[in-house]
């Protein structure tokens, strides 16, 4: 298997207690999609990220991602930690990465929260992350911004802001856009981890993000159908929970972590 860097990915900790793994979204990083609830997490659970290459400090790949190697790179960092078992928490990108975790490590995975999630792209989801890698690649970003604004916030969050303020708040996104977005979002057109579904016996939480444009919530529903011990949770949100609604996101992990998470 051909991997992107021999190099370990960029790692966040925080916290103490029970383990907490967490894999994160495409064109994300551990701060931008667990920052704002990181405190809460870190308060009873020992949590443990990394940046995909190309986010945070990682260095960008030379070769297309593979989840393998995302899955790979977040137990070592676990390993690192001394870490033998842990909760996995998988957001949008991250669920496959999280998926793909826990079909490989059952011995160490004591539950699994899936959130704004796939198991594998749908042709409208592929649509929307071709014209994201598109844009990117051909170093429009500017306009990605906007069409990212239209493509995660929720129809109601969107529509509460005026015209002048998504336009600040692409230009302010657009030269944030992290240097790994199009070969993360490459991953979410090609991953597809259907077939590990049916053996995934942990404790799972699927959050279904109702109000989400980007992945449909019939996708994320789907998703849990095929999870024989998962339980479903919604919140009318976009594609960004954590922006959105933190506090509910926060409480719905926090919730269930403590009813199945082992120290």
């Amino acid at each position: 298997m051909t991997t992107p860097t021999s190099a370990a990915f960029a790692r966040t900790v925080r916290g103490t207690g029970p383990g907490l793994l967490l894999a994160h979204g495409a064109g994300g990083g551990i701060e931008a999609n667990y920052g704002p609830i990181m405190d809460g997490l870190a308060a009873r659970h020992t949590v443990v990220g990394v940046d995909y290459p190309g986010s945070g400090d990682t260095l960008k790949a030379q070769e297309p991602l593979e989840v393998e190697e995302l899955a790979e790179q977040l137990i070592a960092a676990a390993d690192a930690e001394g870490l033998d078992t842990f909760a996995v928490s998988g957001y949008s990108l991250g669920g496959p990465v999280a998926i793909r975790i826990a079909a490989r490590y059952p011995e160490r995975v004591t539950s699994l929260v899936l959130s704004a999630t796939f198991a594998h792209a749908d042709t409208r989801t592929d649509l929307a992350a071709s014209i994201w890698q598109q844009l990117f690649e051909s170093g429009q970003h500017a306009v990605l911004a906007k069409y990212l604004n239209l493509m995660a916030l929720s129809e109601s969050t969107l529509n509460a802001l005026t015209p002048v303020q998504v336009q600040a708040a692409a230009e302010q996104l657009a030269p944030a856009l992290p240097a790994g977005t199009g070969t993360q979002v490459d991953l979410v057109r090609r991953v597809d981890v259907r077939g590990d579904l049916a053996g995934i016996a942990v404790p799972t939480l699927v959050v279904v993000t109702t109000a989400d444009p980007l992945i449909s919530a019939g996708l994320q529903r789907q998703l849990a159908a095929a999870i024989p011990t998962a339980e479903v949770a919604e919140i009318p949100t976009g594609h960004l929970p954590f922006a959105e609604r933190p506090q509910e996101w926060l409480n719905l992990i926090s919730d269930f972590l403590a009813l199945n998470s082992k120290g």
